[in-house]
């Protein structure tokens, strides 16, 4: 006899199951639907059973206590497309590659000290965007573009000692086309797609997302190829490499990939084709498009709210002055910004559902079967707007994270922007302070207004694996420091 009791949900149809009923904005649909069916309920969407977690208690025990059975993932096709079948860090499984992909990223990109010694490159290019900007004064500004160019230039040169606009020794770079062939993976890695719910029809690719994700991927990675055989004939000359890590003072994390490369017996050693799924979307595409995301959405809060915006000038003009530039020594005493940004992300995490869990065996929660093999989420947009966990939870008030220990490394279950357990999101530290760095810069330097021709667009989201703002931020700066040569110069 069967016993096995799955957790409630609707019923749906023959071979589709709920599929034609869920609509566009899941995070706000499963939301809804778990005033009807409670915290944990499931539905078939097609062949594939989901089930969806909506409270902090039952997020604790997928994320927390049964962290080891749900540390797997079902990946979509279109992230298996653009991660040669999965050999990245956010799809792969949770297994010794895994971990040993995990723990290089970590030592040799994310650490404190590559983190101290990549700064210049840091404050390089947050300078060269507020230069740039002083040009667009009283003119509109996507705030967007200019926080991705930012961002991807940092990032870039941490991994390869050049920027994307080619500054550098590699000759090789990420072309202008690099935002909008980003912007397209992203959506087609969280846009629905008949192949996932019905597995038997993946090979007809119906909808053509897999081959439209092949076109982003032949892009990028000509791209990369290009730039990892630059290096390849640099290290062929023993002299020239000898003199590159004289020059730098350490090895760029591109160098020590190609090194493990060259060791095929070692423990951890990378073929150029996993080198390229790690460069290329765990840290380059996740890096750039989820900080550039979450500086738009604080802008777009900030210029909502005046009052925020008039005590985040007068910290910054406080902790910094009206003569000096932003250091990356000043943004731990900018609390109040820090709390802005954390009230950002309660309110617009950028994956609403963060990555979805796969149990690696079937399990018990909440007296409820989860199956082997289902797919999970775990709504953290629900947990964040939920008032058992938060007063007033649709208001903006950033003064909820001052005086308190709040952060982001997910220990806290009433706040998991970047999840939490063996899958949380490992770029935290340079995302933290690259979002506090450029946020910091534009507000210090620049008086920000809405074009009086357009007004404010709202805060609506549009649902997607990033959660981005429905309609662009644009905005106006106008000077505000008095000696604009200390960013001009």
């Amino acid at each position: 006899k069967d016993t096995t009791i799955l957790p409630p949900g609707p019923y749906g149809l023959p071979f589709v199951g709920y599929l034609p009923f869920l609509g566009y904005n899941l995070h706000e649909r499963f939301t809804e639907m778990a005033k009807k069916y409670g915290p944990i309920f499931s539905l078939r969407l097609g062949s594939k059973l989901h089930v969806v977690v909506n409270s902090l208690d039952l997020v604790k025990v997928v994320a927390r206590d049964m962290d080891q059975t749900f540390a797997n993932r079902c990946p979509p096709q279109t992230a298996l497309a653009i991660t040669y079948g999965g050999s990245d860090i956010a799809w792969s499984n949770n297994n010794s590659y895994w971990r040993n992909m995990r723990k290089l990223l970590v030592s040799q990109v994310l650490s404190n000290a590559n983190l101290k010694d990549t700064q210049t490159f840091r404050t390089h290019e947050v300078r060269k965007t507020v230069s740039e900007v002083y040009t667009m004064i009283g003119k509109k500004v996507n705030i967007n573009k200019i926080a991705f160019e930012t961002e991807v230039n940092v990032v870039t040169s941490m991994l390869w000692g050049c920027s994307k606009s080619g500054e550098g020794k590699d000759s090789s770079y990420i072309g202008d086309r690099f935002r909008e062939v980003e912007f397209k993976i992203i959506e087609l890695i969280g846009a629905p797609n008949v192949s996932d719910f019905i597995p038997m029809l993946s090979r007809f690719d119906l909808q053509g997302r897999q081959r439209d994700m092949q076109r982003q991927l032949q892009y990028l990675d000509h791209v990369f190829e290009n730039i990892i055989e630059e290096r390849i004939k640099v290290n062929s000359r023993k002299s020239d490499r000898e003199d590159e890590v004289k020059e730098n003072g350490r090895k760029d994390f591109l160098q020590i990939l190609l090194e493990l490369n060259e060791k095929k017996d070692a423990p951890a050693s990378f073929s150029i084709i996993q080198i390229k799924a790690l460069l290329m979307v765990d840290i380059v595409v996740a890096a750039t498009d989820t900080t550039s995301t979450m500086v738009e959405w604080v802008m777009a809060e900030i210029l909502h709210n005046p009052d925020v915006m008039r005590k985040v000038e007068d910290e910054l003009t406080k902790i910094i002055g009206m003569a000096n530039t932003v250091e990356e020594y000043h943004l731990p005493k900018l609390a109040y910004l820090d709390a802005v940004i954390k009230e950002t992300f309660r309110l617009h995490p950028p994956l609403p559902l963060l990555i979805q869990r796969c149990p690696d065996k079937s399990c018990l929660v909440e007296g409820y079967t989860i199956p082997k093999g289902c797919i999970v989420y775990m709504n953290i947009w629900a947990i964040h707007r939920d008032p058992k966990n938060w007063t007033d939870p649709l208001e903006f008030k950033p003064e909820r994270f001052l005086n308190s220990n709040w952060d982001y490394n997910g220990n806290n279950f009433k706040f998991l922007p970047f999840g939490s357990g063996r899958r949380i999101c490992p770029g935290i530290p340079l995302g933290e302070k690259m979002l506090v760095y450029i946020l910091a810069s534009l507000l210090h330097s620049f008086q920000w207004s809405l074009p009086k021709d357009e007004g404010f667009h709202g805060l609506s989201d549009e649902f997607g694996f990033v959660t981005k703002k429905k309609i662009p931020l644009i905005a106006i700066p106008s000077q505000k420091l008095h000696d604009t040569s200390i960013y001009m110069g």
